[in-house]
């Protein structure tokens, strides 16, 4: 049985999926306060449901019961609840769910982090080391899996790449390389983690097949999509005076996550590939891929 835990997320659900084509046996960590559409939809794909919070210590011990793996894709940044916060759930509920894999005798722990480039001295990045160096003390199997800027998201309108509307907004001048990476190729390693013991006790930084600056990505979108795009760039100094002014350690760890952008984070991707060979999503087959499901925009309205 493999637990996963942040199944109702993107990344977690898309894991659960994959991991159900492959007709293993899945139980979902969710919250009470779970998307009932997003839980129905995981009883669907067959995964077994069990209720729990990462900051109640007793469901995370009934949760693991009887499981030989846990996938962690958990995080508030997404998906804050009330009282939530991420030193509560990144940082303790992850440690919470630790000791009771350890406690349980898990044979394999997959956990999701992000690229040692990316964060800095801010609440997320110290949740993400902390709980990677107490995964790597616990004795179990594991595989850390560090991805990089994750496409659908800083390349998305929710973080600024706003291409519906043909807008962007790029953190510092645009020139340093990043190695974007598909979230559905991060699931792929996820769940071939768990299945090769080529990952087995393996921290693995993950990328695309390609490190393009912001301006190279820009200017794909708009030779992708035929239009010109308004762009707007925030300097490095703003992003610092933002990092500074922030009020709550969510403000906190975005604007240490765009400082990161803006210095840059660039993979080779050669080694990982050789322990797991997963064919990787380029920025170019995103780029077509959300361009064509997407309306047009409204040209007078831009204008």
């Amino acid at each position: 049985m493999i637990l996963v835990v942040g199944s109702t997320g993107y990344l977690g659900g898309e894991i659960t999926r994959r991991l159900r084509e492959r007709n293993l046996p899945v139980r979902a960590f969710v919250r009470l306060s779970s998307d009932r559409a997003a839980v129905q939809n995981l009883v669907e794909l067959g995964a077994e449901p069990v209720e729990g919070d990462l900051r109640d210590p007793e469901s995370l011990r009934r949760a693991v019961r009887g499981a030989t793996a846990v996938v962690s894709t958990a995080t508030v940044t997404r998906s804050r609840q009330p009282g939530e916060t991420l030193e509560s759930t990144d940082q303790q509920g992850q440690a919470n769910l630790i000791t009771a894999a350890r406690e349980a005798k898990v044979d394999h722990f997959v956990f999701v982090s992000f690229s040692r480039q990316i964060g800095g001295d801010d609440p997320l990045t110290r949740a993400k080391r902390e709980n990677e160096e107490r995964i790597r003390e616990s004795g179990f199997g594991y595989t850390i899996l560090r991805p990089s800027y994750f496409m659908e998201a800083w390349l998305g309108p929710h973080l600024g790449f706003d291409y519906l509307n043909r807008r962007a907004t790029i953190y510092g001048d645009g020139s340093a390389p990043i190695s974007w990476i598909a979230l559905g190729d991060v699931a792929e390693f996820a769940v071939r983690s768990l299945t090769s013991r080529a990952a087995l006790n393996q921290v693995l930084e993950l990328g695309g097949p390609e490190a393009l600056n912001p301006n190279q990505v820009l200017r794909l979108f708009e030779q992708t999509s035929g239009d010109q795009f308004d762009v707007r760039y925030l300097p490095v100094s703003a992003l610092e005076a933002q990092r500074a002014a922030a009020k709550d350690s969510m403000e906190q760890a975005f604007a240490s996550l765009m400082l990161a952008y803006a210095k840059g984070d660039a993979i080779p991707m050669q080694p990982t590939l050789a322990r797991l060979p997963v064919a990787l999503t380029s920025v170019e087959e995103y780029a077509k891929r959300v361009l064509t499901e997407s309306p047009q925009p409204d040209h007078a309205e831009r204008r």
